[in-house]
Parts: structure tokens; sequence; C-alpha cells
């Protein structure tokens, strides 16, 4: 009964930026870990940036300095600022969160539909 859903994906040239949202909602108690994945055409899933539920952040070697990732707990929303965008940034972007639902211990990780982002040269 989780469902997470990603916005701000979009074309723009290289240099550029975009934000990208994802948004939790459901059957929620509490939300553990979020992160942030892409993933290219013929190319596995791969890790952009996490943060932890207490604000704790790490970000792949690809995009330090470029990318910050946050989150508003009480909206359940995470966010990915993306500067100085790079063609080879194009993919598709995916959130995932570790949730707990109502009445539940333990977390269940949850992932959104993805979200393109195309940056030309």
């Amino acid at each position: 009964q989780v469902q997470l859903v990603e916005s701000g994906g979009g074309l723009v040239q290289a240099g550029g930026s975009l934000r990208l949202s994802c948004a939790a909602s459901g059957s929620i108690f509490s939300i553990n870990n979020m992160g942030w994945y892409r993933q290219a055409p013929g190319k596995q899933r791969e890790l952009v940036a996490t943060i932890t539920n207490g604000g704790n952040t790490d970000y792949a070697d690809s995009v330090k300095g470029r990318f910050t990732i946050s989150r508003d707990n009480a909206k359940n929303t995470v966010y990915l600022q993306m500067n100085s965008l790079k063609p080879e940034d194009t993919a598709v972007y995916y959130c995932n969160a570790g949730v707990r639902n109502p009445g539940r211990s333990s977390y269940k990780d949850y992932w959104g539909q993805g979200t393109q982002v195309t940056v030309s040269s």
C-alpha cells in the first residue's frame, strides 16, 4: 500500500540543472534510508545518492560536488538537486525508500516508477 512517485525529470542542456522529487504515500509509519538510483539503456541500475533518516548522505563519485540529496520527513519526500549536468547523466532516475508500515517492526524496500532525465550536448 506504499507508493513512491518521482517528478521533475526532463530534457536539459549540458551545464544545466534539474530538481527531482519523490513523494511516498500510503500506509507509512516511518521511513528509514532513502536514495536515488539511475539506469541507462543496456546498463545496470546504479546508486546515485543516499540519505539516512538522520540526514547523513553519500554520493557516487561521478556526481560528488554536482548533486545534492535532501529529504523532508514531514512530507515523506526525498529530493535530488542536480547541477552542472553532463550527457553521461542521462538515465531513468528511480527513488528508493525503506518503509515501516503501521503495526510492523521491519522495513520493506519500495521503488518509484522512474523519471527520465536527458542531458544534451
